[in-house]
């Protein structure tokens, strides 16, 4: 398999470049001045957190997204080893020089193992999902897992923290950076709890999480990543930036199934590094055995990824609804439960857009085009 992933590697590099112009007739134009983010991330290295990392430097290549760096918070995986897998994604994208990775919070606010052991024992149902709690974190270099084609060899964790970087680039943009939070939301609250003089800067955040009038997913009541740092989550909810959510009310409606697997993992016309680790790591499933290679009615939803179709095509959001969000941080059943308010909010809330309903033919088409795309992707300079 690493055979194989090499080459893929080195043919990419060495017989593809990009087509600007063929690029603009899918819809998306280089801009004159294109929207500047921070993805932070519980980085992975393709699943809905890496495939966003993909298709942002595709935009950023061809003119039409800035992306200031990838700032990375436990979640899914421990800091270490998030890291390790965003430090691979932007040297296997050619995109390392440009996009620097920042590590961030390792541990939540509050949420610590011993309470979530007692409140899974006490109020058990949803999924069960506990992303890093669920696996020993590793202390040493030693102990991480690489990629299936391995480590990055030469890209190298930037020396400013993550929370640093977030503060210093919204100080250098006054009104221009928008953060896509695909992961719990330690590392913004931080940033704005030490910081307080970049809350009025900062364009707007964009979220994946929460699940406002569907059922949880870890849990019956809660969504994974607000659950993760359900006390940052609420601390970020409560600041006055133009905010959206993108909830699993929303998530759950957007789902891939073999058909669209297959245009990605299985175009003979578009083999790529990317589609090769797209098939090797979500042809499976979860359990490593039932998945899109092995029944063809497997499905999955779809995350993370909206929320960068939300920010390049608003219109994609057909059904959205303006109403106050609040988490619960109480230990019981509804830790991490996201409640949305059309009136009579709680105290300190402020309104944001919930979005409902996307467009799903027009975002397949976005989502398969940017990860199949030649690769390395070289950004414009």
């Amino acid at each position: 398999m690493r055979r194989i992933l090499v080459a893929l590697i080195w043919a990419a590099s060495v017989a593809t470049t990009l087509n600007l112009t063929a690029y603009a007739s899918n819809g998306v134009n280089a801009l004159s001045d294109p929207p500047k983010v921070i993805i932070d991330s519980d980085y992975n290295t393709l699943g809905d957190d890496g495939q966003l990392g993909v298709m942002a430097a595709q935009l950023q290549a061809q003119g039409s997204l800035e992306v200031l760096g990838i700032t990375v918070v436990s979640g899914n995986q421990w800091l270490k080893q998030g890291v390790a897998d965003a430090l691979k994604s932007v040297e296997r994208l050619g995109v390392d020089q440009q996009i620097g990775v920042y590590a961030g919070a390792n541990y939540a606010l509050s949420h610590d193992f011993t309470t979530i052991q007692r409140e899974l024992k006490a109020f058990p149902g949803g999924d069960g999902y506990i992303g890093a709690w669920s696996k020993r974190e590793p202390k040493s270099a030693d102990e991480l897992v690489a990629p299936p084609d391995g480590f990055a060899t030469h890209t190298k964790v930037r020396s400013q923290s993550a929370i640093d970087f977030i503060v210093e680039s919204v100080k250098r943009y006054p009104g221009e950076v928008t953060i896509l939070a695909i992961g719990p939301l330690t590392n913004i609250a931080l940033a704005t709890r030490e910081h307080p003089e970049i809350v009025p800067l900062i364009r707007q955040i964009i979220y994946m999480g929460g699940a406002i009038d569907v059922p949880g997913n870890t849990t019956l009541t809660a969504e994974f990543n607000w659950w993760f740092d359900p006390e940052a989550a609420k601390t970020v909810l409560r600041l006055p930036i133009k905010q959206t959510v993108i909830p699993l009310d929303v998530t759950n409606t957007v789902k891939m199934d073999k058909a669209l697997y297959d245009r990605i993992a299985h175009d003979p016309a578009k083999q790529t590094i990317i589609t090769q680790l797209f098939r090797t790591l979500n042809g499976y499933g979860y359990d490593g055995k039932n998945g899109f290679e092995t029944d063809p009615n497997y499905t999955t939803n779809i995350w993370d990824t909206l929320t960068l179709a939300y920010l390049m095509h608003p219109s994609f959001a057909t059904q959205t609804v303006e109403e106050w969000v609040d988490v619960d941080t109480s230990f019981g059943a509804n830790d991490g439960k996201a409640t949305g308010y059309r009136s009579s909010p709680p105290p300190g809330l402020q309104k944001m857009t919930v979005v409902k309903r996307f467009d799903n033919p027009a975002f397949f088409n976005f989502y398969v085009d940017l990860l199949t795309r030649p690769v390395p992707v070289r950004p414009m300079d």
